[in-house]
């Protein structure tokens, strides 16, 4: 069924990568906002735009009113991105209640994939090896329980059933620390998928996470090329490499090979992505969990491959098959890619970050040959807390590694962020590191040598231009007077996870009073 108008149900840099997609083929966007994201440069991006109800990630998550915007706009089909209803089979299946298209799999596929419990039986009934973990969703009382049968030394690591990047995840190595752990990997849950539940698993101590690009059509799954995220921050990439670089032709076979049969498995259609963790100390891998969506690192299999990722999901959920696109057999990858993602955040001395927020002075991204930049930034926009730190991807693409790493390391150079803060300068130090560059690096390796990069980012001071920036850096706004009540400033942009205490209790020096996140 040909697509004439898609909904974007996103905001930011994926919004508006769906929509110059979505245009090259001659397709009408409308652009859906939150009162508070109205200013986002994604509503400019589309060719209309439609109001949504709700503030924060909760205006996105509202599937009547995405369902409503897209009938009132005339769509015939919703791209979700990624994050929010991405992963969603009560979406999936409301679309097509409403006779909508969803441009993603299946809602069956996304119930196997989109909970990671049920991901995790079915890799293990298509004969993919998983590390050792709950049996689905866990209470708290089974995550301790889980814990205590682990071999002296092991650690493990909650995550939450529903979404990824990162959010819901926390690594516990003393039991004492398991209620704190779960109840925020949950409370963390629930405010980015509107879903709290969690499980466990054994934590692959050294480990380099490795993924694979999948797309599928009625007739089969492809393998497209595969990335190294290793490279992460508190669960979060921030550095992806493709295609993975030091990685044996043998694994890399056996890698694609057990992406395939998983999603076939399934039956899967249109674009996915099956992430495994590879030991660093052998040829050892362990299935983690697909993602039934578009990722945030697809921009480095589209420089390596030639294949625009994007508008492959767009054809493939109008009925077109991998052959018509063109992708019979796997591209040959071309070179090397690399990703560094631009957040909002301060790095601290003890390697941990503060997020960062505030109004854009300057925003001027680098260009040239070989250089991508994928975001949403403007001089003059006003960050908000209620979303993702990520302003910016930049992405180098060149023949080599060294030479790719190199060029995306000038172009961070080169791009002009004012009036906040940004980890610019780690990922430049990361991308003159020798283990970063021969694909050694592991999932812990910023947490190991943290004061070694830290040392190194002090180097990479952000560039400083003689004119005088257009907007001033914002000024925390006053807030409301209470009668008989002291104001204290937060440290940080964020939201209030919880408050701890309660009005007439009686706080001692140093007791944590309220969790923000």
């Amino acid at each position: 069924m040909p697509i004439t108008s898609i909904l974007i149900a996103n905001r930011g840099e994926i919004a508006i990568r769906i929509a110059r997609a979505a245009g090259e083929l001659g397709i009408a966007t409308t652009a859906v906002f939150t009162p508070d994201d109205a200013v986002s440069l994604h509503v400019k991006a589309a060719d209309h735009a439609a109001a949504l109800s709700g503030s924060g990630a909760a205006g996105y998550l509202n599937i009547a009113d995405v369902i409503a915007a897209a009938k009132t706009a005339g769509c015939d089909a919703i791209h979700p991105g990624y994050g929010f209803l991405s992963e969603s089979a009560a979406f999936a299946r409301a679309c097509a209640a409403a006779q909508i298209i969803f441009i993603g799999p299946s809602p069956e596929a996304l119930d196997a994939f989109g909970d990671k419990a049920k991901a995790r039986a079915l890799a293990l009934r298509a004969g993919v090896p998983v590390l050792a973990g709950t049996n689905g969703a866990a209470s708290l009382e089974a995550v301790q329980a889980f814990y205590a049968s682990l071999r002296t030394g092991d650690a493990m690591i909650i995550k939450a059933v529903s979404g990824g990047g990162g959010r819901g995840v926390r690594i516990v190595r003393d039991a004492a620390d398991i209620p704190d752990a779960y109840a925020a990997a949950g409370r963390e849950a629930l405010a980015a998928f509107g879903d709290a539940r969690v499980y466990a698993e054994r934590l692959m101590a050294r480990a380099r996470h490795i993924e694979v690009q999948i797309a599928g059509d009625a007739k089969g799954v492809l393998a497209i090329g595969d990335r190294d995220c290793s490279v992460q921050r508190r669960h979060q990439k921030i550095l992806e490499i493709a295609p993975a670089p030091n990685l044996a032709d043998d694994l890399r076979a056996r890698l694609a090979a057990a992406a395939v049969n998983l999603a076939a498995s399934v039956r899967y259609r249109t674009l996915g992505t099956v992430e495994f963790l590879v030991d660093a100390d052998g040829d050892d891998f362990a299935f983690i969990e697909a993602n039934a969506r578009l990722q945030v690192e697809h921009t480095i299999t589209e420089e390596v491959t030639g294949v625009d990722l994007v508008q492959t999901q767009i054809r493939l959920a109008a009925g077109e098959s991998l052959a018509a696109i063109g992708l019979s057999a796997a591209p040959a990858a071309r070179g090397y890619a690399v990703q560094a993602r631009v957040n909002l955040e301060t790095l601290n001395p003890d390697g941990g970050v503060t997020p960062s927020g505030g109004r854009l002075a300057a925003y001027e991204p680098p260009s040239g040959p070989g250089v991508r930049v994928d975001g949403y930034g403007y001089a003059g926009y006003l960050t908000s807390p209620n979303y993702d730190s990520l302003l910016a991807k930049v992405i180098g693409h060149a023949p080599t590694l060294n030479q790719a790493a190199a060029r995306t390391a000038r172009a961070l150079s080169e791009f002009r962020i004012e009036g906040v803060d940004t980890n610019a300068a780690l990922l430049r130090a990361l991308l003159a590191d020798p283990a970063v560059l021969a694909g050694q690096a592991t999932t812990r390796y910023i947490d190991d040598h943290a004061e070694t990069l830290i040392a190194a980012a002090a180097h990479f001071a952000p560039p400083v231009f003689d004119a005088a920036p257009a907007v001033a850096r914002s000024t925390a706004a006053a807030p409301d007077h209470v009668e008989g009540a002291q104001s204290v400033l937060a440290p940080l942009q964020a939201t209030v996870g919880s408050v701890d205490v309660g009005e007439g209790d009686l706080v001692r020096a140093g007791q944590a009073v309220a969790v923000l996140e």
